[in-house]
């Protein structure tokens, strides 16, 4: 693993269920986890269908091995990269090493 070239902060978001006083149940993105990442094989490509372009923009982030990346699932989490959001499609274990993660996100549409 390459630690000269974890050269992005990224930040990891949990979705958590919050209660507000009435006692409506809703979903919210708290703060999980900050941490230096690689961000590597950015890969995209665009569709058309039904009068709209939708683009695709897929990217890995690996990560150092600890207790708040190893716990990290495609479900529950996303990243944050600058203003951008990136939903976890699949989590890599990097062969069960326990050296690193490495996440393949997708950039979330608004």
């Amino acid at each position: 693993m390459n630690i000269a070239g974890m050269n992005v902060r990224i930040t990891i978001q949990k979705n958590d269920t919050v209660t507000d006083k009435y006692g409506n149940h809703r979903s919210v993105w708290t703060f999980y986890h900050s941490c230096w990442a690689t961000a590597s094989n950015q890969t995209g490509k665009e569709e058309d269908g039904a009068g709209h372009t939708s683009e695709e923009d897929l990217m890995d982030f690996t990560v150092r091995y600890c207790t708040e990346t190893a716990a990290v699932t495609s479900k529950q989490y996303r990243i944050l990269l600058g203003d951008r959001i990136y939903n976890i499609v699949h989590v890599d274990d990097m062969g069960f090493k326990r050296n690193s993660r490495k996440f393949l996100a997708k950039l979330e549409e608004r």
